[in-house]
């Protein structure tokens, strides 16, 4: 009976061939959500920088509601607040500044992930102007548009001349 029990012992260990087996489809599941999941954070950076993006839009059209002027020589009365910029200096950089009839005044300056390229919109700035009288665009909206370099995925964010922002 002894010689039974070592042979079945002997004779329940995985082959070479079966390990072997298990290795390639754990490899193969592996690559394809590798793949799956590099493609899911290069849409959510993408949507991140529309995020941010909007969200300095959105505060630019809301100083410029408020009337909120900076504590700045060139806003510092008698000048007046004309609006609120949103400017984009090149594929990667943008800035929020305040228009005062004495000069601009830098409030914010993003710099957007490499991966990420910005079109420039028409006009370039877009002005929000105080008390909620809309923007300088002269067509009936403006487009700002963000592509991804590895995917060429894009992202297009539209303002409007009254000021929305979609």
């Amino acid at each position: 009976m002894q010689k039974h029990s070592a042979y079945t012992k002997l004779n329940s260990a995985y082959t070479f061939i079966e390990i072997l087996v298990a290795l390639t489809i754990i490899s193969l599941i592996f690559g394809v959500g590798y793949v799956s999941f590099r493609d899911f954070s290069r849409r959510q950076a993408l949507a991140g920088a529309a995020r941010g993006i909007v969200g300095d839009l959105r505060l630019a059209q809301e100083e410029a509601i408020a009337g909120q002027k900076p504590a700045d020589i060139f806003c510092n009365p008698p000048a007046i607040l004309n609006g609120y910029n949103f400017r984009v200096v090149n594929a990667q950089n943008y800035v929020v500044e305040a228009n005062c009839s004495g000069g601009n005044v830098q409030v914010k300056s993003v710099t957007i992930a490499s991966d990420i390229s910005m079109s420039i919109p028409s006009p370039n700035p877009i002005t929000f102007k105080i008390l909620a009288q809309g923007t300088n665009i002269n067509a009936p909206s403006a487009t700002l548009t963000l592509t991804q370099k590895g995917t060429a995925a894009t992202r297009p964010i539209s303002i409007s001349q009254a000021g929305e922002i979609k």
